[in-house]
């Protein structure tokens, strides 16, 4: 599959990723028909996603069932009004309808917004009159209805509420049964013409340190950018099994549940559950035998707490962090229990994976790794200029006269904010980090996190990764505090748990 978008598939070195990485891009590519279609065609026995839920439930669907339901699903849609450039927000948790109805919006060239379970009725106002959202498609769980009841009189451009509920509950009033209602649609026709390749296919609400939220507007070959993702960080292949712990609503979904993992032609794992548990998942991970998973560091760290010794997690191959900043203290600590070593990535709502630790490369703990070769990735001092080895800086993007594949358009409806950050061909990540003489980079914090004490900047994570090294503590977090009258730096009781 790969060799339909890539000039060269395999790399031996950094080198030569570097040297030879090239995208070869379609016209009008879309990734539901050019990638998950197409497997369809090319091997439909093969086993796309297995699901399974804290209930013991359990589906298995090959990639022949997914075009299938997607087809089916894009049809329902269709009957109910949604079309191109319809935004869609959905608010589903980990069901399994997810992921249908993610590849039947693409079908028929609609705008998906995923969206947490956690909105309140200001936050789905907000989301519905901010993008024009025409319909909701949501779980039945009684918090996010009465959220999205309590918006309605608010809410004037949404005209569909479709709701996926367990068998043989009622339908909450004024929403569609998805569940009833898809099995009668007809039978789907392919629209003349679906998307340009800069067409708005996915937007996600991101929160910054202050204001509401931003809307993030990814293209159709953001998905192309998240091939790197799945085939080189996460180091899948057919015979993959991949679990990475996300929420749909987040935009990490689609880093490790979607795009890269079906680029790869791997099976995407997942595990429905309402509370995480520790224990849990690992039962989960060796009932499965998940061959390759990714999770954010605060999961790690709750994962080594246990006794690993009593899960056999034999089949496990392959292991990446991301979402937060890995302190080394918990790598050291998840190598010695299992003899696998974390590969750290970094990256933002806005990209796919701009950094980040490939097979072919020896990890350090604590880096995020090197820029992944689809950008032009740069270190910048506050008066624009390049910083060297050792030199705290923000990441930046270079952008040039071409935006690289996987980088956003701009924040929907918003030019000023684009502008605040996308300017003079650079792309401000707004993140710090230094560079060593090797080429990893090393995370400091947000810019407007960064200590001054001094005269020096000090980065949360620093003081972060110093509290780590300690037994008694499983999460933490640092700020600054002034007194007035002492310049000094004052670390409030830092808030974590600890045991």
């Amino acid at each position: 599959m790969i060799e339909r978008f890539l000039k060269q598939t395999h790399f031996e070195s950094v080198e030569d990723y570097n040297k030879h990485l090239k995208f070869i891009i379609p016209e009008n590519f879309n990734f539901a028909y050019d990638v998950m279609d197409a497997w369809a065609e090319e091997k439909p026995d093969g086993l796309a996603l297995l699901w399974t839920n804290d209930q013991g439930e359990e589906i298995r669907a090959t990639y022949a069932q997914l075009k299938e339901q997607s087809d089916q699903a894009a049809s329902y849609l269709q009957t109910l009004g949604i079309g191109k450039n319809d935004p869609v927000m959905l608010i589903l948790k980990r069901r399994y309808e997810w992921w249908v109805v993610m590849l039947a919006l693409h079908k028929i060239g609609a705008i998906v917004i995923p969206a947490t379970h956690m909105l309140t009725k200001h936050d789905i106002v907000y989301r519905n009159t901010r993008a024009s959202v025409k319909a909701i498609i949501c779980v039945d769980d009684a918090y996010v209805v009465s959220q999205i009841q309590a918006a309605k009189d608010e809410s004037p451009t949404v005209k569909q509420y479709i709701t996926i509920t367990d068998h043989g509950k009622p339908i909450p009033e004024g929403f569609h049964d998805y569940q009833s209602e898809v099995v009668k649609a007809p039978k789907f026709e392919r629209p003349a013409f679906v998307n340009e390749n800069d067409d708005t296919m996915l937007m996600y609400f991101t929160s910054g340190t202050s204001g509401e939220p931003k809307m993030v507007a990814h293209d159709y070959l953001y998905a192309m950018g998240h091939l790197t993702t799945g085939v080189f960080w996460h180091n899948l292949h057919e015979g993959s099994l991949h679990l990475t712990v996300a929420d749909t609503g987040w935009g990490k979904a689609v880093w490790g549940k979607f795009y890269g993992q079906w680029f790869a032609g791997a099976t995407v794992f997942v595990f429905d559950h309402e509370k995480f548990n520790a224990d849990t998942l690992l039962r989960q991970m060796e009932k499965y035998k998940v061959t390759s998973f990714c999770a954010p560091p605060t999961i790690y760290r709750f994962m080594i707490r246990e006794d690993l010794s009593k899960y056999d997690l034999s089949s496990l191959q392959y292991c990446c962090t991301a979402g937060e900043a890995l302190n080394p203290a918990v790598f050291d600590k998840f190598y010695e229990k299992t003899g696998i070593r974390m590969m750290e990535g970094f990256g933002q709502t806005e990209t796919t994976m701009t950094l980040g630790t490939f097979p072919w490369m020896t990890p350090k703990p604590g880096s995020m790794g090197i820029p992944n070769a689809q950008y032009d990735i740069d270190l910048l001092r506050a008066d624009g200029t390049s910083c060297e080895d050792g030199e705290k800086g923000e990441i930046v993007v270079r952008v040039g006269d071409k935006k690289p594949v996987g980088l956003f358009k701009g924040y929907y409806r918003d030019e000023e904010k684009t502008r605040e950050a996308w300017h003079d061909g650079i792309y401000h990540t707004g993140d710090m980090a230094w560079r060593d003489e090797d080429g990893y980079y090393w995370f400091e914090g947000r810019i407007d996190d960064v200590i001054k004490s001094s005269g020096y900047r000090i980065g949360p994570f620093e003081v972060e990764s110093a509290l780590m090294t300690h037994p008694a503590v499983v999460e933490c977090g640092t700020a600054a505090a002034r007194q007035e009258g002492d310049r000094s730096l004052q670390i409030p009781p830092h808030r974590g748990v600890c045991r």
